[in-house]
């Protein structure tokens, strides 16, 4: 076999294949023979019929059939013979495959990229921390409590924090407008889930009382019809109820699940939840910032074929998440390149460490893994069955887990300069 290989690119190759005839006509000659034991043929017992009757009847099937098969194995040959690795299937173009003459053909295809990390050691990665302080778990214990906040009618004049329940209708010019009129509105004032003005006319009005507020809605208000107007609201107050917050007892503990060890075992359970989704936050954080320096100093060509695989996987991703499933409708390409552009280099970057640096897959992060992400969700058992018993799955949980082997490897050889954080700025958390 003759093989002749051209670049006619950064990544793309041009082999020209020759096979020799004697091995295309002895490869059909025993599929013709090894047909013939079995073919049924009329006026012939099983596999009584003569060989030229057999070629005769099946020759042209069999040496498509052959040619076909020639062109894989051998690709596979030449490749492996020049020491080629092809990043995604062949284009194959035969040139000659007459009967009684060489088989000849042209595959074009792209090779991975080379890969030369710069040393490791050079790279100065900023890896964030942070610890849960007892500040912290004091302000998520009072969020648990705003979030069984009680309200309590009175009969004085709202005040901010209050909640008041209103009837209203709202006129631009004298004209009624939609969505202007309202009935049994709750609103706490202070929380801004109405038009500010709104609320804050509301401060100072007492039960019964029938109040005009007038309201200016933004020039880049969702309804484009009112942005940049004044409205003329009437309001009729039928309600103001103070707020108050529950004490934090074995009541309020037994609102939450925890049953035995009172309010030190609330604080317990809050606390190991902060941490468990503190820790997910910096793994992720220092993970991107390992990936970025990794990215940055190591520019790779990519190879089209897997470019083009990653866009169509981020598409169905995209799809997925919404609940899309007609194809017209997935997300454009174009906004996908540079970021699928960027997985495939970082996996070329990593795969290329898992190699050289015989990184093998810990079982144990593995399962750590898969039980943090099947405790996401409320029958944490039935999911991580399901991920145990879909090989497909179970592959994406594994190649997270060497992600963060691949990762710590990266932190314990790179120049690592620490920044230190807080819960409350990581967690963007407002007590």
């Amino acid at each position: 076999m003759q093989v002749s290989v051209e670049s006619t690119g950064k990544l793309e190759r041009r082999m020209q294949v020759q096979v020799p005839a004697e091995r295309v006509t002895k490869e059909i000659a025993t599929r013709l023979k090894q047909l013939s034991r079995t073919a049924r043929l009329n006026g012939f017992r099983p596999g009584k019929a003569p060989l030229t009757v057999i070629r005769q009847q099946f020759g042209p099937q069999v040496h498509r059939e052959v040619i076909g098969e020639l062109m894989q194995s051998s690709f596979s040959e030449a490749v492996n013979q020049n020491q080629l690795a092809p990043a995604g299937n062949p284009r194959i173009e035969p040139q000659s495959i007459a009967e009684g003459q060489d088989l000849t053909y042209v595959a074009t295809f792209e090779v991975f990229p080379d890969v030369a990390l710069q040393p490791i050691e050079s790279l100065e990665i900023e890896r964030t921390t942070a610890e849960v302080s007892e500040s912290d778990i004091d302000a998520m214990i009072q969020r648990l409590r705003k979030q069984q906040m009680k309200y309590a009618a009175v009969a004085r004049a709202a005040a901010a924090g209050d909640k008041v329940t209103v009837d209203f209708e709202g006129s631009i010019a004298g004209v009624p407008f939609n969505g202007g009129k309202g009935e049994n509105v709750p609103i706490v004032l202070g929380e801004n889930r109405m038009l500010p003005q709104l609320e804050q006319g509301l401060i100072g009005a007492a039960p019964g009382e029938q109040k005009p507020v007038d309201v200016d809605f933004p020039t880049d208000y969702r309804a484009t019809e009112l942005a940049g107007k004044r409205a003329s609201f009437k309001v009729d107050v039928k309600t103001v109820e103070e707020p108050s917050l529950p004490e934090v007892d074995e009541e309020f503990c037994k609102s939450f699940g925890v049953t035995e060890g009172g309010v030190e075992r609330l604080r317990e359970d809050v606390a190991a939840n902060m941490r468990r989704e503190l820790d997910q936050t910096l793994r992720n954080r220092n993970k991107a910032a390992v990936m970025e320096k990794i990215y940055q100093a190591n520019p790779i060509e990519v190879p089209n074929a897997l470019l083009e695989s990653q866009v169509r996987d981020m598409q169905i991703e995209a799809m997925r998440r919404t609940g899309t499933k007609d194809v017209s409708q997935a997300p454009p390409r174009e906004p996908l390149v540079e970021p699928a552009r960027r997985r495939v280099a970082l996996g070329l970057l990593f795969n290329d460490i898992i190699r050289r640096e015989n990184i093998v897959l810990d079982p144990a992060r593995s399962n750590a893994r898969l039980d943090e992400m099947a405790g996401a969700y409320g029958d944490a058992a039935a999911l991580k069955r399901a991920y145990l018993q879909n090989a497909d799955a179970m592959r994406q949980v594994e190649s997270l887990a060497l992600e963060d082997q691949v990762v710590d490897w990266v932190l314990a050889h790179a120049k690592v300069h620490e920044k230190p954080s807080t819960f409350k700025v990581l967690m963007n958390f407002e007590g």
